[in-house]
């Protein structure tokens, strides 16, 4: 905008809506201020594109989000320029020759002279992409990209977005399947229950190098240390806690065993059809496991029953499922994790002013519990283990590093966990996961799985 100061400019935006999100930036030319705004929605955007067109201070204004896509979010460049005939003979034939020939008679020598001990490939469908739901491939490949490039940063991991045309578990096993000589790890994400629990059970059956599902592992991890933490803050342990958790999804399923293997005695599962026990008949296996192993004190009926004197509920639901009400009936001060998306179980403004602490996923919560808390960390940690599996000690590890990267000083009500760009996060968790991963080579009995 042409305006001489940040106030200036701040004061010439009479056209904003209210609300929205303004933040200078400094300046790149005299008389002119870079403004940087949050908008809610798409058609606020159009919106205030439309304005920004009308209004004469106006220079230019740009989509940060298109400008960082342009051109995708990942690119590859060699480890060795090519200058000269000499390197090109080493970069391709003879040379690949040679390499293919001591490959052929001893096929750990890959591990040398490749890239694939540090190459992940994320691997997506659409058929679940979070926050949104089912997509077409094509429309699930910005967040692979983005998924890829944070690997990339976070943990040096050479990671590749695959996205695949196949919706059934056959189609995605076999096409994983034919690509893994390539990759040191699979990292599944994006693709809807139930098929990407089969799909993970075969793959982790079938293949020699680990798979890990954001849903069954990454999120569990970061549930399990932010429960922690929050127990911690409120002066409770997870061995006497009462904890809730609703839905038993992929994930649901997923945190409730982490939460058992942990060590949570009191853990009571809550669906559409109600509280989970040994009352109920005719369960699928993986909601029948829930009813036998949890709800210990053979509660009935619905939620309302089930947060009663609860010290901690987590939705892994749908949004509107929880109330002030049903909050209010759990021990006090309760513990609220609503992280249903795209929409919670209720909204983190519907408990301000009560006692209630409260994590949730969002941009800009210092609460927020993300997978992405856990991915970088642990790829990396069983990519320097050369690790075959994730076990359920491996995500233990994790979830005590993740937990204790927040001293004292700063754990609180808000804030549980330590933010995914935390410098020591990745290198500190990757050299627990390598060194459990490195003592477990022998037998990998505690696979977790569904």
């Amino acid at each position: 905008m042409r305006a001489g100061t940040p106030d200036a400019a701040l004061a010439l935006l009479d056209f904003l809506d209210p609300g929205w999100d303004v933040t200078a930036l400094p300046a790149l030319l005299p008389g002119q201020q870079r403004l940087l705004i949050q908008l809610p929605n798409e058609s606020d955007l159009h919106q205030l594109c439309r304005a920004a067109i009308r209004d004469r201070h106006v220079i230019g204004y740009t989509d940060r989000l298109w400008a960082m896509s342009a051109g995708g979010r990942i690119t590859t460049q060699p480890r060795h320029p090519v200058r000269s005939a000499d390197d090109l003979a080493l970069m391709c034939a003879p040379g690949t020759d040679r390499l293919a020939t001591a490959i052929a008679a001893r096929p750990d020598l890959t591990a040398d002279v490749t890239g694939r001990p540090n190459r992940v490939a994320v691997v997506g469908n659409g058929t679940a992409l979070p926050g949104l739901g089912p997509v077409s491939p094509l429309a699930a490949l910005p967040a692979l990209e983005g998924k890829a490039a944070l690997l990339a940063q976070l943990a040096g991991i050479d990671a590749v977005p695959i996205c695949l045309d196949a919706v059934h578990a056959d189609g995605v096993v076999a096409a994983v399947r034919a690509i893994a000589p390539t990759f040191g790890a699979i990292n599944l994400t994006g693709v809807a229950a139930p098929a990407s629990c089969d799909i993970e059970r075969r793959l982790r059956y079938a293949l020699d190098i680990p798979v890990y599902h954001d849903e069954q592992h990454g999120t569990p991890v970061a549930v399990l240390a932010a429960l922690r933490n929050a127990l911690r803050v409120t002066g409770r342990q997870l061995q006497t806690a009462r904890v809730v958790v609703m839905g038993a999804g992929v994930t649901g399923i997923a945190v409730t065993r982490l939460l058992l293997h942990a060590g949570a005695h009191d853990v009571t599962v809550w669906t559409r059809h109600g509280v989970l026990g040994p009352h109920l008949h005719g369960l699928p296996p993986h909601t029948a496991w829930l009813a036998t192993y949890t709800n210990p004190r053979r509660l009935r009926g619905g939620l309302e029953h089930a947060l009663t004197a609860a010290d901690a509920v987590i939705g892994l639901s749908a949004a509107g499922l929880l109330n002030p009400a049903l909050i209010a009936a759990m021990a006090s001060p309760p513990i609220v994790f609503p992280l249903a998306r795209p929409e919670p179980e209720i909204r983190p403004d519907q408990l301000a002013g009560s006692s209630a602490l409260v994590a949730a996923t969002g941009h800009g919560n210092p609460n927020q519990i993300s997978d992405l808390l856990a991915a970088p960390g642990v790829l990396r940690g069983l990519l320097n283990a050369r690790a075959p599996h994730v076990t359920t000690t491996i995500l233990l590890t994790a979830a005590d590093v993740l937990s204790g990267l927040i001293g004292d000083e700063l754990l609180g009500t808000r804030r549980l966990l330590p933010d995914v760009l935390h410098p020591p996060l990745v290198p500190t968790m990757a050299a627990a996961v390598a060194a459990v991963a490195s003592s477990q080579r022998p037998a990998a009995a505690d696979q977790f799985s569904l």
